[in-house]
């Protein structure tokens, strides 16, 4: 039985919730773990992901790929378990269910592995915005030309159609299809802005007007976290009312392309990217950095981002950091709300 670092799939799996059973998700990687350990279904599912680093989730990969074939009503049993579908069956008895989809659906769940999660979680949108505002104060531009590589169907980029409502203070547009409620950040004042020009890109780009997008993308939600589902319907509502233009290419090229062409006059470039680091090869993210470094005497630019701290603590409670070029700026969940700026 092959590992990374010692650490192996199994033990991966089991700990993914850090032991916790209290929802869905944490039952599943641990009835998961389980199997693998006792080399049924699982351990057959995964060969050749044994030597996988952390970063490529292969748990959530597979918890995504049973999750497609729930929401498309190919599990009527084990949907019975599924929140996201209606289901309140008890989940401690989960595992016959499960097992059975394992075995029916082999080869699309192997298939499933080479997905990244593209979740495009818009609550991560708090961020950019917080992000946005600092970077117009500290350059007095307001006009704002947004990048994000890493984009997937681009849903972050329609931030300034969003609603959002804090502790204190609320920003966007009142009849926005998708307001995020429980913003925290007592004392946040964003700032003005307008953004003229927006694109990313994406090595899976993923177009909101054709048919299973919706449900690819809510395959990676978490059954047990229907608000979540809720936005992601709310942005791609947004999304198919304002198009954004994404390119199927990867992330440090297309960032120096970008950057290449001058922005719109008075503009401000913004390169976006969020829980992208982990899924980047290191001279790549490297080398992203270093186009957006290499501009700053051409153009006004900032770097914006909400990412696990790097290296990721190995011990302790963490949140990813909302950061602004070199600074730390507040701290989100990984699906956004609340921020808790410093």
């Amino acid at each position: 039985m092959s590992a990374y670092d010692g650490v192996t799939l199994g033990d991966r799996m089991r700990h993914h919730f850090a032991g916790s059973t209290d929802h869905l998700y944490g039952v599943l990687v641990r009835v998961l773990a389980d199997d693998w350990d006792r080399g049924g279904v699982v351990r057959d599912l995964l060969a050749g992901h044994e030597d996988a680093p952390p970063g490529d989730m292969v748990q959530l990969r597979l918890l995504a790929g049973i999750h497609r074939v729930v929401l498309r009503g190919d599990a009527p049993e084990l949907a019975r378990f599924y929140p996201s579908v209606g289901g309140t069956a008890d989940r401690y008895a989960v595992w016959p269910a499960l097992a059975a989809v394992l075995r029916a659906h082999g080869d699309e769940l192997r298939a499933a592995l080479d997905v990244a999660p593209q979740t495009n979680e818009v609550g991560r949108s708090l961020a950019l915005l917080a992000g946005l505002s600092a970077a117009v104060r500290r350059t007095g531009l307001s006009r704002v030309r947004l990048l994000e590589p890493g984009a997937s169907a681009g849903l972050n980029l329609l931030v300034d159609r969003f609603r959002f409502v804090g502790d204190g203070w609320a920003a966007g547009p009142e009849g926005a299809h998708l307001v995020l409620r429980g913003c925290g950040a007592a004392g946040l004042a964003p700032a003005p802005f307008e953004v003229v020009e927006r694109r990313g890109c994406d090595l899976h780009p993923l177009d909101v007007s054709e048919p299973g997008t919706e449900a690819h993308l809510r395959s990676f939600i978490w059954p047990h976290m229907p608000e979540r589902d809720e936005r992601l319907v709310a942005a791609l509502a947004t999304a198919r009312e304002h198009p954004v233009v994404l390119d199927r290419a990867a992330g440090a090229a297309w960032v120096r392309e970008q950057l290449a062409s001058p922005p719109p006059e008075g503009a401000l470039t913004v390169v976006w990217h969020s829980i992208t680091r982990q899924y980047w090869p290191a001279e790549e993210y490297a080398a992203m950095l270093a186009a957006v470094d290499e501009a700053r005497g051409r153009l006004p630019v900032v770097r914006v981002a909400l990412e696990d701290p790097d290296p990721r603590p190995s011990g302790g409670t963490w949140l990813p950091q909302v950061e602004v070029d070199d600074d730390v700026i507040g701290h989100c969940t990984h699906h956004g709300p609340p921020l808790t700026l410093l």
